[in-house]
């Protein structure tokens, strides 16, 4: 290390100006490639397909990239997990204005915008979301999947933000999220890898559904629809797009999560005279008829109502009505309670 006097001789005797730090914070294509989470040889052909490489040509085969040149990659990613297919993203990349920060370090990632649905054309879909398989699947759907894939919270946050505002809870539930989850569970099947992705996909949207379900003060239903698991059940993700959609239409609902006790269940209808019961059931061993039997008689009738794959294989009680489908779920409690 030099010492900061040798430092200081050496430029007053040769009058140099002090070097730009920013030009001097180059990183190296495995630097860069795990700082975006990307094999390094998906940035060789982003270099060699799209001339997005490094801008400094002059240092043979350890080439470098300057802060100006990961803005852009980044750039490139983000628009790639909003959907976006690689050439569309890289003509994006290549001619969107990108600021650099004179403050920007290598642990600093770049300032990268914000983008919207009409900031890219639209073309040919890309394929899936990296490592997912999701044929048929919408723009959207497979965005999601590349930004769960990445973990990227807040690109995830976004495009289920753009979905519920543009297209509501029933289809963005049914074309961008359930054929994500379906890849998920094949993917963990096949490899038992992504348990981290599937836990990063399930808080994102429990926070979107919760953002859209309104706080109902006057509700259109006298008593209460109460949404649970099945008692020891853990996996509630579909109450949450329940919730909203009910709420939105004004009914009024009491949320009681996932692994609630039977006797705690048990006293939850009992305290408040629910005028439904909604049961999921996730899985076979908990969709368990005896338990549905079990519940408490009240002086007014309770429309019981049952969903989640774990029932197929299981006859419920003809006191319980199954349901499958959001949209005709939200239908007949509607219809049900008010």
């Amino acid at each position: 290390m030099t010492h900061p006097e040798h430092s200081a001789a050496g430029e007053q005797e040769t009058g140099a100006p002090e070097e730009d730090p920013v030009a001097q914070l180059v990183l190296s294509v495995a630097a860069v490639a795990r700082r975006l989470g990307v094999a390094p040889a998906t940035l060789r052909t982003w270099d060699r397909r799209y001339g997005l490489g490094p801008s400094d040509h002059t240092t043979g085969r350890h080439r470098k990239y300057a802060p100006g040149d990961i803005a852009r990659l980044e750039l490139m990613q983000r628009a790639l997990l909003r959907g976006a297919s690689s050439a569309e993203a890289a003509k994006y990349a290549l001619t969107a204005r990108v600021p650099v920060p004179r403050s920007l370090t290598p642990s600093t990632p770049a300032p990268v915008p914000v983008l919207t649905g009409g900031e890219f054309e639209a073309g040919r879909a890309s394929t899936g979301g990296r490592g997912l398989r999701m044929p048929g699947a919408s723009r959207r759907a497979r965005g999601l999947g590349r930004a769960v894939l990445a973990m990227d919270s807040a690109a995830a946050q976004q495009i289920l933000a753009d979905s519920l505002d543009e297209d509501g809870v029933i289809t963005t539930w049914d074309e961008v999220v359930r054929p994500l989850l379906g890849a998920m569970a094949a993917r963990w099947e096949h490899s038992g890898a992504g348990v981290e992705v599937s836990h990063l996909l399930d808080e994102c949207v429990l926070a979107a559904m919760i953002r859209v379900t309104p706080i109902v003060t006057t509700p259109r239903n006298h008593r209460p629809v109460l949404l649970a698991c099945m008692p020891d059940e853990r996996h509630n993700l579909p109450l949450y797009p329940l919730a909203a959609v009910l709420a939105q239409r004004g009914i009024g609902i009491r949320q009681l999560g996932a692994a609630l006790p039977t006797e705690a269940l048990r006293s939850a209808i009992r305290r408040t005279a629910p005028a439904a019961v909604v049961l999921w059931a996730q899985l076979p061993r908990y969709a368990d008829p005896g338990a549905l039997a079990a519940l408490p008689r009240t002086r007014q009738q309770v429309r019981v109502f049952i969903g989640g794959p774990g029932w197929e294989r299981n006859v419920a009680p003809p006191t319980a009505e199954r349901v499958d489908d959001l949209a005709a779920a939200a239908a007949a409690i509607e219809r049900s309670v008010c």
